[in-house]
């Protein structure tokens, strides 16, 4: 074989994995409305935050990992809730267990001594927002990174998601940048 040949066998070889080691990029999307109801069975719809950077982490109570970037949320939501973050926590329950989440609730804010919205809802519910289908494997925690005008910027966990928005630098980053972008209403003015 020709060393000409050779050379484009490797190129052609050099291209294509690295188009495939390619991170996958969420397509920016209108976040669904979601409620998220909490242990008094008070309720909140997500778009009434809409004009701040939304971090949602759907989260399984007796996970070590879920509890993990709950308390990083937590310590961003309280280092940045002034400047337009908010940070909102979903419990939902594992596939075939028993529903316990919900009233593990205040348990958990008490723990944690949260900062944050920490909520409840179905697994059907979950599936829905996430536009996950059955087949797929659930990955938690799942985390949503929504932006000042309701758009879906980044998600960990599932197809196509960012397992690096469960590390607190990379999560900063990333907030950092979307809290410096000018929300909506002041874009028209």
């Amino acid at each position: 074989m020709s060393r000409q040949k050779i050379t484009s066998i490797f190129l052609a070889i050099a291209l294509v994995t690295s188009v495939l080691a390619l991170p996958a990029v969420t397509v920016l999307r209108k976040s669904p409305e979601f409620t998220i109801a909490d242990s008094s069975g008070r309720t909140t719809q997500l778009s009434s935050f809409k004009g701040k950077v939304v971090v949602m982490e759907f989260l399984f109570v007796k996970s070590q990992h879920c509890m993990r970037v709950a308390a990083m949320l937590n310590k961003l939501n309280s280092e940045l809730g002034q400047r337009g973050f908010q940070a909102v926590g979903i419990v939902f329950d594992p596939p075939n267990a028993e529903g316990t989440g919900a009233q593990l609730l205040p348990a958990v804010v008490d723990y944690f001594k949260l900062t944050y919205p920490l909520g409840y809802a179905s697994k059907d519910d979950v599936d829905n927002y996430l536009g996950r289908n059955p087949n797929e494997i659930l990955n938690i925690p799942q985390v949503v990174v929504i932006d000042r005008a309701g758009m879906i910027r980044a998600t960990s966990g599932g197809r196509g998601g960012d397992p690096a928005l469960e590390d607190e630098n990379s999560l900063r980053t990333l907030i950092l940048g979307l809290l410096k972008e000018m929300p909506p209403d002041s874009k028209t003015k």
